[in-house]
């Protein structure tokens, strides 16, 4: 796993984020007001147990894409508790015929990504930003370990985001995923990086 740390100001309560594959950072870098901001990604093995995040009173958690899955993971593992924890357009069945992205798309992905490819799947996402660059055969070699990895254990989550919009992780399977958290579910008009400059975290988590 992979660390970037967007504010380190030595706050009370980290923001810890698992981002999405291949955007890294950069969609959650014009959020405001969290104090310190850790985001972690690369997801092709979840053995980091994050030592930073003793160093905090609590611990916030923000999932998106695949970082729901990985999240869960890491979660179940690791014993951590966040005081507050939500998903934004993922789930916790990354590669599901119903639950998630379809397996075959996820494989067809790994095998055919190329610069062109990755380009085409961030406009689909909605990101609006610069491709980011991205190593090749890692980028592949995650996408094989995150479907070889298999649904993550059971966690609540006491908010989750759903785009209308999202064309990487289809609204309908992630309806179908938190059929269970129904009084969580908040549905937005926006595609699959819903994240915008200038938006509060708060947002995120109320």
């Amino acid at each position: 796993m992979r660390h970037h740390w967007l504010a380190r100001a030595g706050r009370a309560e980290l923001t810890l984020v698992f981002a999405g594959w291949g955007l890294g950072p950069m969609p959650f870098a014009g959020l405001a007001g969290a104090g310190d901001v850790l985001v972690v990604d690369d997801y092709t093995a979840l053995d980091d147990p994050l030592p930073q995040t003793a160093a905090y009173d609590g611990v916030r958690l923000l999932a998106y894409s695949f970082g729901v899955a990985a999240a869960g993971h890491w979660l179940s593992a690791s014993g951590l508790r966040p005081v507050r924890l939500a998903a934004v357009n993922g789930t916790l069945f990354p590669a599901d015929e119903r639950k998630g992205i379809a397996p075959e798309i996820v494989t067809a992905t790994a095998d055919g990504l190329s610069t062109a490819s990755f380009a085409r799947f961030c406009r689909r996402a909605g990101h609006k930003g610069p491709v980011p660059a991205i190593d090749m055969a890692a980028a592949q070699a995650e996408l094989r370990a995150i479907a070889d990895r298999g649904p993550a254990p059971e966690t609540r989550f006491d908010r989750v985001w759903i785009s209308a919009q999202d064309r990487i992780v289809p609204a309908s399977a992630q309806e179908a995923a938190w059929r269970d958290h129904a009084e969580a579910i908040r549905r937005i008009p926006a595609s699959h990086q819903p994240f915008a400059p200038d938006q509060h975290w708060q947002e995120w988590f109320a």
